[in-house]
């Protein structure tokens, strides 16, 4: 793997840049990639990577680069764990996500990636690399395969493995995308599989709340009351991702495999109870295989395997337990 930089690292508040790396993919030879990434913070304070799910980006959250919202806007600021003035924040924006690689991507392929753009950085070893769903699995593989780049990890709403009753869930939403394809109707297609995905996402808890309300009858069809959210879902969806980075990330996540006696880097898996697709048992697993590297926290919610985006008091509160030492110097 080489790497070359597009933009030298400096010590402004915030920068924003690419650099062209030569990458030996897994399954699809050696690519020539473009990773974009986004560094925010403080100057000289410690360097935190956050990775989120396929969609999320390197706009983690507003800074002097950019004053838009980010994907993870309420885990970031001050008095958080994740305080800009106590660390600084480091993300990307995941290979293939701009929808020039139609091959199949593995979560080691990002490992690989982040690897070569903490060296294009002079980044030596991060404080901490934070991953909620794909991104915990990209950093389950970092930890396994780059272990001195890393003092800890946290692992949130993702697993050693993707789970059986998940992957047939990506496998039908792959169809109807591939469907729509057929129909030439890309858009339509990927708007379906969103909402198909945001039924995986959240809990019939949470529907049962906001959606208890009567069929309605227009124009002669039946309609639920979910389907108006589901409908903007898919529509917002398809404004900011493209059908082949969609495919290609999706099978990403069937592709994911870690060995967790290999992971050796101190880990908290942060699971949620209810999630339908990263199992709680699932994560009894990867803690067990990880031995007295792995430690785990349980959080209930019901908004199921998205609790990590819309719970953000209380993921805080466990990124602080967990990042005690690492961010704030205080001790357990």
């Amino acid at each position: 793997m080489r790497a070359s930089v597009g933009l030298s690292p400096v010590d402004t508040d915030a920068v924003r840049g690419c650099i062209d790396a030569v990458l030996p993919m897994r399954h699809a030879g050696t690519r020539k990639v473009r990773i974009a990434y986004e560094l925010s913070g403080a100057a000289g304070a410690p360097v935190v990577f956050v990775a989120g799910g396929i969609s999320a980006h390197r706009h983690v959250a507003a800074n002097a680069c950019d004053a838009a919202a980010g994907w993870a806007e309420d885990l970031l600021g001050a008095g958080r764990t994740l305080d800009p003035a106590r660390c600084r924040i480091l993300a990307f924006d995941y290979i293939g996500a701009d929808g020039s690689l139609d091959a199949p991507i593995d979560t080691a392929d990002q490992a690989d990636a982040i690897a070569l753009l903490l060296e294009a950085l002079g980044i030596e070893c991060l404080e901490a690399f934070i991953g909620y769903s794909y991104g915990a699995m990209v950093g389950l593989q970092l930890a396994q395969r780059h272990p001195t780049r890393l003092q800890r990890l946290v692992a949130v709403s993702g697993a050693h493995r993707a789970h059986p009753y998940a992957a047939a869930w990506r496998a039908l939403q792959r169809k109807a995308v591939a469907l729509g394809q057929l129909q030439c109707a890309d858009e339509q297609g990927l708007s379906l599989a969103r909402q198909f995905a945001m039924l995986s996402y959240r809990t019939p808890e949470e529907f049962a709340e906001r959606f208890d309300a009567a069929p309605t009858l227009k124009n002669g069809r039946v309609c639920v009351a979910a389907e108006d959210y589901l409908d903007a879902a898919g529509a917002k969806f398809v404004a900011r991702i493209c059908s082949t980075a969609w495919l290609r990330l999706s099978e990403s996540i069937d592709l994911h495999q870690i060995d967790p006696a290999q992971v050796t880097v101190p880990t908290t898996v942060i699971a949620v109870e209810g999630d339908r697709l990263v199992p709680l048992s699932d994560a009894v697993t990867l803690v067990e295989g990880l031995g007295l590297n792995g430690s785990l926290r349980v959080l209930r919610s019901r908004y199921g395997h998205d609790a990590f985006l819309k719970e953000g008091d209380r993921i805080d509160a466990l990124l602080s337990a967990a990042l005690r030492h690492n961010i704030t110097g205080e001790t357990a």
